[in-house]
């Protein structure tokens, strides 16, 4: 593999600055990307240089903006990408367009990507490994009518989950199918907003699970 010498870091806020500290410390130059929103927020000022992404988008919509973020890897000579956590982070798309472009992709393969960084293909790899896992749609559910049929299969309380990204974004808990409506609705659209797209499936919700 390639030395790294400098990285972009194609995320925000504290994220970025922690990601940049960690940079410095290993004697590597920095490239910061932000929305136009975010023009004086912090991060912008702790990285060696610093670009306008996604220019004319909406804030969150910018930092999705996978094309534009490989320009300025481009533009600004970087060896790697670090997308952080969130936003393209568990994003297959914008690993495999590293790898086309000789950048190298600070995180999974886009193989393994593929594999687990959409929770519903990872359910079906588990499936497919002999591993227990609790009950859940067989695949992604678009409509009330199919999370009340999978409530009315596997009992409340269920949660409504994103496919794609994590940190808790995208995930509602329903405790009774008169809930539905409103938590798909939102579910969808957390999950849209964060991580440009809205794919949801279901789970039975544990309570109080302890977390591996």
């Amino acid at each position: 593999m390639n030395k790294i010498k400098k990285i972009v870091v194609a995320n925000r806020g504290e994220i970025a600055i922690r990601i940049f500290r960690a940079c410095t410390e290993l004697n590597l130059r920095t490239v910061a990307i932000y929305s136009r929103e975010d023009t004086g927020s912090f991060h912008r000022f702790k990285s060696d240089e610093s670009y306008l992404v996604g220019e004319g988008k909406k804030p969150i919509d910018a930092y999705l903006d996978i094309e534009d973020i490989i320009r300025i890897a481009k533009e600004s000579k970087a060896d790697a990408i670090h997308p952080g956590y969130g936003f393209l982070s568990e994003n297959v798309d914008f690993a495999k367009r590293c790898e086309e472009e000789g950048i190298i992709f600070i995180g999974p393969t886009s193989k393994h990507l593929d594999m687990f960084g959409d929770k519903v293909k990872a359910r079906e790899q588990a499936t497919l490994a002999g591993i227990p896992v609790i009950p859940g749609s067989d695949g992604p559910l678009d409509t009330v009518e199919e999370v009340k049929a999978f409530g009315e299969a596997h009992g409340y309380p269920l949660m409504i989950k994103a496919s794609l990204g994590g940190g808790g974004r995208g995930m509602r808990v329903v405790r009774a199918s008169d809930e539905l409506d409103e938590a798909l609705a939102a579910a969808r659209r957390e999950a849209k907003g964060a991580f440009g797209d809205d794919t949801v499936f279901c789970e039975r919700y544990l309570e109080r699970p302890r977390h591996v």
